[in-house]
């Protein structure tokens, strides 16, 4: 890891949220030497039958800053979210802060602009959020340097971010037991994931691994913490010296079981939008339904 800053002296506290509707769980994560703080993969709810947009678990955050005298300098996402919808706009509003995700996000913009038919004046150039990230880019919040790495394969924008001696890996791994992501939406590739993961297993061992999502498998209790030591040992689909080659094979025939997630047509639309919800021609909020395009 010698062309990332990795110090694992520095012990941020991390705060999770967990969003039962999606199993999403989002971080506040503060620099240990400030009041300042960081907030990883936010929530928007909302009920898609019904078409209506919440922010309970948004407020929740909201609320945990302020009552922590927090400064809130960067909302991080991990990723294009395919399964929940980001709130980072409507955090933004209230606490400030700067939103970022990958560079690659033009990859995505472009794949789904077309998908979703937007016109001409949906911008294209990641525009719509404050700061793109390259991969080994670092920031700090506070007196804490970060930095981000490129780990693409579940989507092409997919980053972990690394925060002293805390990483927030996205979608690329899950807990032990839970394995990794899907690779087969637009842009995803199961080779390009295998590698990608094992730049985050190259990190420390006693590096602390934040999940985006965790599913409870075989009934238990919902967790989000492990470490890359533990991954390195015990992950079902990359663990115990696995070869990309049984990884490929295994999440290739995997994937083309697995269904659709229930929120990908709004959280796409929305979540390239770094969380704005797209509006009609009179400007009111509007999501749009492709047919047979996915």
């Amino acid at each position: 890891m010698a062309d990332y800053p990795v110090n694992i002296d520095v012990q941020p506290e991390v705060e999770a949220f967990f969003d039962a509707a999606t199993n999403t769980i989002s971080y506040i994560v503060k620099d240990p030497g400030s009041d300042a703080c960081a907030i990883v993969d936010s929530v928007m709810d909302i009920d898609y039958a019904a078409g209506r947009i919440t922010y309970a678990h948004a407020d929740a955050m909201i609320a945990a800053v302020k009552e922590r005298g927090l400064r809130l300098e960067w909302i991080i996402e991990t990723h294009v979210h395919a399964d929940h919808l980001s709130a980072a706009p409507y955090i933004q509003d209230k606490l400030g802060g700067k939103i970022g995700i990958g560079e690659n996000i033009l990859i995505v913009q472009d794949v789904f602009g077309k998908i979703f038919n937007e016109g001409t004046e949906f911008q294209r150039d990641g525009s719509q959020f404050d700061w793109l990230f390259k991969d080994g880019d670092t920031y700090t919040v506070g007196g804490m340097t970060c930095f981000a790495m490129h780990t693409p394969g579940h989507t092409p924008a997919c980053m972990t971010h690394v925060m002293g001696d805390a990483a927030f890996v996205g979608d690329t791994l899950f807990m032990p037991d839970g394995g990794s992501a899907r690779a087969d939406f637009p842009g995803g590739d199961a080779a390009t994931l295998y590698d990608s993961i094992q730049k985050v297993l190259a990190l420390p061992d006693a590096m602390r691994l934040f999940m985006c999502h965790d599913y409870g498998p075989n009934g238990r209790d919902i967790r989000w913490e492990t470490t890359v030591a533990e991954e390195k040992a015990h992950n079902i689909h990359v663990g115990g010296g696995k070869t990309k080659e049984q990884f490929v094979k295994f999440r290739t025939e995997r994937d083309a079981t697995l269904d659709m997630p229930r929120l990908i047509l709004p959280s796409l639309q929305v979540n390239m939008r770094a969380g704005e919800v797209p509006t009609d021609r009179d400007g009111n909020p509007m999501l749009k339904v492709p047919v047979n395009a996915l």
